[in-house]
């Protein structure tokens, strides 16, 4: 499923299953994780291997500051090869960092820049835990320690 565009400017925002299918049917289709080099460290990335690829890493912002990573957009289009017309995931930890950084693409010309809703751990539950609810290990997905 592939959403319509939608007022925020990018292409809109995919469930982590959905991400994962886009990613299996369309060979061009690169996902791009958003998340700190700690993150990836600690948490995990996802594991793409097993459909002969990697995802990119490119931080929307820098950890410890947060401080925004103003190269973003020339870094990412870098890791896309420079082209603007391939399907483009963005992943966050729970969607909102992704959903930022897909509007940059979007307004930078990427025409199918997608945020994966949910991110990687997803939302809190009750009990203020991610993981469990929604994203890409909620989901089952395929993952690793780096």
């Amino acid at each position: 499923m592939v959403p319509e565009q939608r007022s925020q400017g990018y292409a809109g925002d995919l469930t982590a299953a959905e991400a994962w299918e886009l990613l299996s049917r369309e060979p061009d289709a690169q996902l791009i994780d958003v998340r700190t080099a700690a993150e990836w460290n600690f948490v995990g990335v996802p594991d793409l291997s097993s459909i002969g690829r990697k995802a990119h890493c490119v931080e929307w912002q820098s950890f410890p500051s947060m401080a925004p990573n103003r190269d973003f957009v020339q870094q990412a289009g870098a890791a896309l090869g420079g082209r603007k017309d391939v399907p483009v995931l963005l992943l966050c930890r729970s969607g909102g960092r992704s959903r930022a950084a897909a509007t940059a693409l979007a307004s930078a010309g990427h025409t199918r820049s997608f945020n994966i809703a949910g991110g990687f751990e997803g939302d809190l539950d009750r009990l203020h835990h991610r993981g469990q609810q929604n994203g890409w290990k909620a989901a089952n997905l395929p993952w690793k320690q780096t």
